[in-house]
């Protein structure tokens, strides 16, 4: 009898497109799901019968009281090395062996770009009145050379933002609660004295964070009211970093000039929520990793490791 296996969230409906699954076809009978399940008994009657379930990043979180519910649960495996929706501790103590794919950090940084650049030079504002033989040319970009882009976060991704805005001719802060002085200046970067320096100082504030108990709301209402009133926000990481009510506050009583905003507290975003109607947000569905490279290293990566898994041998175990 085949192992059942279920590949959750795929939203564009390509997760078979995007590997070999052949290879364990005679072991594995795979079914995809590409609606998000909101309601959780619904999942569970989905999927209970599952030993293996596949997961695109951190779209459907796997906490203990899910776990609990799915005892034929063998191996879950997440897109990336890294998953924080998912109780990993929880998952070991029952028997479940989690494991990772590769993921690419340009996609991210190149998100993170588009949504800078998009707010710059007001490009949907302008794109929509085009559309609709608005008015020509309604607005006044914002340059970037010669502004000072500020990096909450300087590791893999932040590097590479740094880079980009260095060739953009911008002057780069950068501020952490571990920055390495050395690696900052070995990239042109100048470190900020603190958080609030950086904030004061920035015309644009990007986060490149891991969402943790140290970085869980550090940006709230007087971090917000430190930055400049013509300076924009970019959070590509993790929605939680920043206080969403404070955000929200910041963006109707003007606090700041704007938000790039790719990550939410609660995703997918509620019809009716407040960011999804501010004018001054530009914001996408979590697009950052996106990708076809990615999505071909995820699920190729995924087909490995449930080969692994009955080979005995589980390859990229996060557990």
């Amino acid at each position: 009898m085949k192992l059942q296996c279920a590949i959750l969230d795929d939203y564009q409906q390509v997760a078979l497109t995007m590997a070999d699954w052949s290879v364990i076809a005679d072991q594995v009978e795979i079914r995809v799901f590409a609606e998000y399940f909101s309601d959780q008994a619904a999942l569970v009657q989905a999927i209970d019968d599952c030993e293996i379930v596949v997961i695109m990043r951190e779209r459907t979180p796997f906490k203990a009281d899910l776990l609990a519910q799915l005892p034929k649960l063998k191996l879950l495996v997440t897109t990336g090395m890294r998953n924080a929706s998912i109780d990993l501790a929880a998952a070991k103590a029952q028997g479940i062996v989690v494991c990772g794919t590769a993921t690419y950090p340009e996609p991210p940084v190149e998100i993170t770009w588009a949504l800078i650049l998009g707010l710059a030079r007001q490009i949907v504002p302008e794109n929509l009145a085009f559309r609709n033989n608005g008015p020509w040319q309604h607005t006044i970009g914002m340059d970037l050379a010669g502004q000072t882009l500020g990096l909450l976060g300087l590791g893999k991704l932040g590097s590479k933002v740094a880079q980009i805005a260095t060739a953009f001719g911008m002057n780069v802060l950068a501020w952490s609660q571990n920055l390495s002085a050395e690696h900052a200046q070995a990239l042109g970067v100048q470190p900020a004295e603190s958080k609030a320096q950086l904030l004061t100082a920035s015309d644009i504030v990007s986060i490149h964070l891991v969402l943790s108990e140290r970085t869980r709301g550090l940006i709230g209402a007087a971090e917000l009211q430190q930055m400049r009133r013509t300076a924009y926000l970019i959070n590509t990481s993790r929605g939680p970093i920043v206080d969403q009510a404070a955000l929200i506050s910041a963006l109707e009583q003007g606090w700041i000039a704007g938000a790039g905003l790719d990550v939410f507290d609660q995703e997918p975003l509620p019809a009716d929520h407040p960011l999804r109607r501010l004018p001054n947000v530009l914001a996408t569905p979590h697009l950052g990793y996106v990708t076809e490279r990615n999505y071909r290293a995820y699920f190729g990566e995924a087909v490995a490791d449930i080969q692994a898994f009955l080979a005995g041998t589980p390859l990229r175990q996060i557990n």
